[in-house]
């Protein structure tokens, strides 16, 4: 499995991905034409359920769709799925090894690595060719133009709302990161937006904006993920070839839709403690998840977060206010904690996150950050993150 990362855990100080080599190994592994209609999404938030529910769609129309997003949930199988269900750890290492020999016959590296988020959406594209997919879902890692998305021309791309981040890797500007995002798409490809800010809108007012009303209210995510929900499901639509589900199947597969570590709610094992986990890392995605909590439980004992230095740090500590707060640092050497945690918080790392300390913090605790430790922490409860929705292999032609 160290292939995934092995260039990456190697790098040079400054040096970064190298999309060209990562053509290359498409290449050599006869999946640059992955031979079936691609929608890509891309954005700042929410690709992920935007993917989902994209993936719930067609999967209702019948078409056996695979999913490549990034990071995974809880473990690297999260990141492929074959109509919602997670790669087996047999599948994964079979992937594992096909793009090891592949790559050791590569010229070695010289202008740049191999990226991890690269390297498990090459092996996507390869599955889906193995499992005989009649569709992909690709999540950009990140960006759009310089990502390993921008390998395969999507037939439709969708994109969530854009806001400043990563300034300086992918812009300086709302404006300049929402072109290095619409860089994805190629000319035959129909672009779909969720409502976005106006610099952003302004780059993309070629694109067709998709406002609320697409899904039944009923079986929309709660706050934020809404839009992206809706977002998904109408860029699905547009695939080319795909019938409209029967209602009644829509209705069954998008109710059946799961989110874990977006505003979803799990007990800690062995306690009478509840968590709601929510990726957010900005002062818009906190306030979403707090009132959710709020909602769900009327009041909170304790918020527990993880804001990596390039995350809004301050308004996210602006919208806690004053809950009691514990702050958490991951040992990931691509993130930085080195901003001073506000009076009265504690700190810990994440090896101090488990089930008996999460007890002790009150009975209604929310778990705010980014991906990769919320994803800890749905390992911590052990929440079942196997499948994202469910449908019936009846209702597909064999």
């Amino acid at each position: 499995m160290d292939v995934f990362f092995r260039e990456w855990e190697r790098r040079a100080p400054g040096e970064t991905r190298d999309v060209g080599r990562a053509r290359a190994l498409a290449d050599a592994l006869g999946v640059l034409d992955p031979g079936v209609p691609v929608l890509t999404v891309v954005g700042s938030k929410g690709k992920g359920t935007a993917a989902t529910y994209a993936s719930a769609f067609l999967a209702a129309a019948g078409r056996r769709v695979c999913t490549v997003t990034s990071p995974g949930l809880r473990t690297d199988r999260d990141r492929i799925r074959i109509d919602g269900r997670a790669v087996s750890d047999d599948e994964l290492a079979s992937l594992a090894d096909a793009l090891d020999e592949a790559a050791r016959a590569l010229p070695p590296p010289s202008a740049g690595y191999l990226s991890p988020s690269g390297l498990f959406l090459l092996a996507g594209v390869l599955h889906a060719r193995r499992a005989g997919a009649d569709v992909l879902v690709l999540e950009a890692g990140m960006g759009g133009r310089s990502d390993e998305v921008a390998l395969f021309p999507p037939d439709v791309a969708a994109i969530t709302p854009v806001f400043l981040e990563h300034a300086g890797v992918l812009g300086a500007t709302e404006a300049e990161i929402a072109r290095e995002k619409l860089g994805v798409a190629g000319p035959g490809t129909v672009v779909l937006s969720a409502p976005q800010p106006p610099p952003v809108a302004e780059v993309l007012r070629g694109a067709e904006v998709v406002g609320p009303g697409v899904v039944p209210a009923g079986l929309l995510p709660a706050g934020l993920g809404r839009a992206a929900a809706e977002l998904g499901v109408a860029a699905a639509r547009r695939m080319p070839g795909v019938p409209e589900p029967p209602a009644g199947t829509l209705r069954e597969v998008l109710a059946s839709v799961v989110l874990p570590a977006r505003s979803s709610c799990h007990d800690v094992p062995g306690s009478a403690t509840r968590v709601l986990i929510d990726s957010a890392v900005d002062r818009t995605g906190v306030t979403a998840a707090l009132a959710a909590a709020r909602e769900a439980w009327g009041t909170i004992d304790h918020a527990v977060v993880c804001l990596p230095d390039h995350k809004d740090v301050d308004g996210a500590v602006a919208a806690l206010g004053s809950l009691p707060v514990t702050s958490v640092r991951l040992a990931l050497p691509h993130l930085r904690f080195t901003r001073p945690a506000p009076p009265g918080w504690d700190v810990v790392d994440a090896a101090a996150i488990t089930p008996e300390s999460l007890a002790t913090l009150g009975h209604r605790v929310i778990v705010l950050g980014t991906g990769y430790f919320t994803g800890h922490v749905l390992g911590v409860v052990d929440a079942d993150t196997e499948r994202l929705f469910v449908t019936s292999a009846a209702r597909r032609p064999s």
